[in-house]
Order: structure tokens, then sequence, then C-alpha cells
């Protein structure tokens, strides 16, 4: 496995939250927003790789780096700094990259967002890829010529819709290799759920003709019809990492489906009561509301036997695809349905 290297030592727990009550009182990372704190830490910590929370609400020690080349795969955005995760996140791109280029979706695959280096929320964008269990695979395939660092920054997004209709896939577009793409993520055993945009999600119940069990983990969340999310399931016997509800059995080809194509979820909200004192502006997520042991993620020292990603100049600014606002992505499958963005 073509990982950077990390430091052999271990670094437990209990360790950990000793650090964390050293160093809270100096720097204070209870009190810090989680997305900036997070975001601003640009290595992962040294020892045995070990996620804490859940998906939109959690942190990674001992992160590996995802290789910002591959045989068959190229990183993404990486001045974003966000190719981090649990080493069977990098070991399930490997194999998805060659299982790719076997099915003809050109060279392999380009990678998008995993994790920043110590998990946590990010500044802008995704409300899940806390654990290093989350990975974006874009739906443009890997081209024979190897992209540049710049190109890897300013190379747009492709969607696998037809925007002169509502939530209508492109066939064009999202041919039957993209959908063998989706379908082979989907049959490997620690992958617990793939997100696409519901579109894409009734494409491939219209037509899939393999095994249609594999289909329940394929959940529409909108939003994601430039890109398919894949969310592993938590290592086995990690305690510490807080699982989903098991998907809900069948294909889901069914009404939690057909739900996104009612005037239901577009229907505008209701004004706000004029007699009523609207309630206060959200309070931002801060360190202390995660688990204990991420203030102490981050108060570990930075494993520098790693080497941080590539810095491009600025970043471009945020899309569509990804800007704050967009449906969250840590959807399970009990909670309520948010109000989707329409189409633009």
């Amino acid at each position: 496995m073509p990982n950077l290297p990390r430091s052999s030592r271990p670094f437990a727990l209990g360790t950990l939250v000793l650090l964390a009550g050293l160093a809270l009182p100096g720097l204070s990372f209870a009190d810090q927003p989680a997305k900036q704190a997070f975001g601003s830490v640009t290595l992962p910590t040294g020892g045995v790789p070990q996620v804490f929370g859940s998906y939109a609400k959690g942190c990674v020690s001992g992160a590996v780096a995802l290789a910002d080349d591959g045989p068959n795969w190229q990183a993404m955005r990486l001045s974003r700094n966000r190719h981090w995760g649990m080493p069977q996140t990098v070991a399930l791109l490997e194999r998805l990259s060659q299982d790719a280029a076997r099915l003809g979706w050109g060279q392999g695959i380009l990678v998008g967002d995993m994790s920043q280096p110590r998990g946590g929320p990010m500044p802008s964008g995704h409300a899940s890829h806390q654990l290093g269990l989350d990975v974006d695979i874009w739906f443009t395939p890997m081209p024979q010529r190897r992209l540049t660092p710049e190109q890897r920054e300013t190379q747009p997004f492709t969607s696998m819709l037809d925007k002169s209709k509502f939530l209508t896939v492109d066939s064009r577009k999202f041919t039957p290799t993209a959908a063998q793409l989706v379908m082979t993520a989907a049959a490997y055993p620690d992958v617990e759920r793939i997100f696409v945009n519901p579109a894409i999600k009734k494409r491939l119940c219209e037509t899939w003709t393999g095994n249609r069990a594999l289909l329940g983990k394929v959940r529409p969340a909108y939003g994601h019809d430039e890109h398919f999310h894949i969310r592993l399931e938590c290592p086995p016997g990690m305690a510490s990492c807080k699982a989903q509800a098991p998907v809900t059995a069948g294909d889901g080809c069914d009404k939690s489906l057909a739900w996104w194509f009612t005037p239901e979820p577009w229907a505008k909200p209701k004004p706000a009561d004029p007699t009523k004192k609207p309630p206060p502006p959200p309070r931002p997520m801060m360190v202390s509301d995660l688990p204990p042991a991420c203030a102490a993620v981050l108060a570990a020292p930075a494993n520098r036997s790693v080497s941080a990603a590539y810095k491009a100049p600025a970043a471009p600014a945020e899309t569509l695809e990804d800007a704050p606002g967009t449906v969250p992505d840590d959807l399970s499958d009990t909670a309520p349905m948010p109000r989707p963005r329409p189409a633009n």
C-alpha cells in the first residue's frame, strides 16, 4: 500500500485525554469553534489509527494520507488538505481505482474530499467526512494524460443531470459504466452507504440488473450529482466509533425515493409568525461539543514523519456541489428528510 509513512509509536486514548487536560487551560481547545480548530491543523497525530464519535460529530487520530498520485487514481483539490483517512479507506480507494480501470472508467478514478488530518468539522462544505471513513469519487474518469496540480484545482465538476428537466439523469453522461462503478463500490463488504442524487438512484432502480439487494446501500441525497459519496462502516471492534443505524432492508426503490419527486420537498417554507420572537441564530459547533477525546486529538503532537499535502495557491471559490447550505451528506435512514435546494 503506497501510503506515506506513519509514526510507529502508539498513542493511547488515556494518554490523549491526559494531554488534553494539560493543554486545554492554555490553549482553550474546548472553547474554539470546531471548524476553525480542526481546519487549521495541517498534520495528523501519530500512533494507531482510531476514530472518535460519529460521521458528523467526531475526529480521527493516527490518520494516513492518500498519495496524490497512484497507478489508477489522482487526488483532486489538493490545496484543501482533505486526503486523510483511516487505512481501510485508503485501501478501498486503491481497490476501487483498479476496478474502475478494468471497467473502462478512463484510467481510473479522481478522488475528491476524504477528511482533514485530524478529521473534525471542515471550514466549508460537508457536514460529515469527520472520521476518515467518508470519501467522494468524482463522476469524471481519470484522463489518460495526468492532471497537473494546477489543473486539479480548476478542473470543473461534471453533473450527471439534464439540467433542462426536473431531476432527470443525462444518459449521455451517466453511462452504464458509471452505474457499474457505483454498484462495484456498493458490493464491497465494508461499504455501509453510498450517497447519490435522487435522479441517479432512480435510474439505478430502473436499469440495474445485477444484485438488487446492493441497491439498498445506495441512498438518495440532493447535491450528489457530480460525485458519489462512499461511507465505510465503523471499524470492527472500535467502540469509540458511533455507527449509524443499519440500512433499511430492501432495494430502496420505494416511497422513500418517490418522495424526492413530489411537490413536498420543493414547497416554500411557511413564513415566520410575526408575533413570535425569531429564534436566535444557531450556535457554531464547538470543540467541547465533540467527544472529549477530540480535544485531546487537537492537543496531541503532530506526526512529522509524514509530508503535508500539496499546497497550491488559493483554491477557487466553493461551488454549488459543496457550498455551505446544501443538503448534508450525513443522512441516516431514520432522520427526517431535509428540504433540498432546487437545481438551477
